[in-house]
């Protein structure tokens, strides 16, 4: 690795911990508006920042955070974002995850691109899934990739759906 490109993988680290650091500002202050308890945990995946709100006994007053199927979450994803943008300046790709949500979220897709795979495989016919979210797309992308198998995505959002080819 050059000098230039490790001083710019530092440069970027920098920046996603600066992200993460705004971010994590951010959510506390609504988490403090809405009297709610939670820890916000930051890391750095796959080259975006991920920030957690986790809490032992905030169970129900995190799911609250999550809404029905994890629409709150992802508006507040959004709201966190655009205070980021504001902050640095820069678009951000941030990922938030409340209470595990997405964790949990994360695997059963995995193992829904991986059984569409395998459907896919053994019928030997396109299997089309049902509508999903731009993050849920991505995950069952990367499964059925890992499968060994190609998927695209067709439609409009919000109806855009994955179809994985055999």
């Amino acid at each position: 690795m050059t000098e230039t490109t490790a001083a710019e993988g530092a440069d970027t680290m920098t920046h996603l911990e600066q992200e993460g650091e705004v971010a994590a500002d951010y959510l506390e202050g609504l988490l403090d508006i809405a009297d709610m308890d939670g820890d916000i945990d930051m890391d750095v995946e796959a080259d975006r920042a991920a920030v957690s709100i986790i809490g032992e006994g905030a169970g129900r007053d995190l799911q609250k955070l999550v809404g029905r199927d994890g629409e709150v979450l992802e508006a507040l994803q959004e709201l966190t974002r655009l205070a980021v943008h504001r902050e640095t300046g820069e678009r951000s790709r941030l990922m938030l995850d409340i209470g595990g949500f997405r964790a949990r979220k994360r695997e059963e897709l995995a193992e829904l691109g991986a059984k569409a795979a395998k459907d896919a495989r053994s019928g030997g016919e396109p299997v089309k899934l049902r509508p999903m979210t731009p993050f849920e797309r991505k995950v069952v992308h990367d499964a059925v990739k890992a499968a060994g198998l190609r998927s695209e995505s067709e439609g409009e959002e919000p109806q855009r759906c994955v179809v994985v080819l055999p």
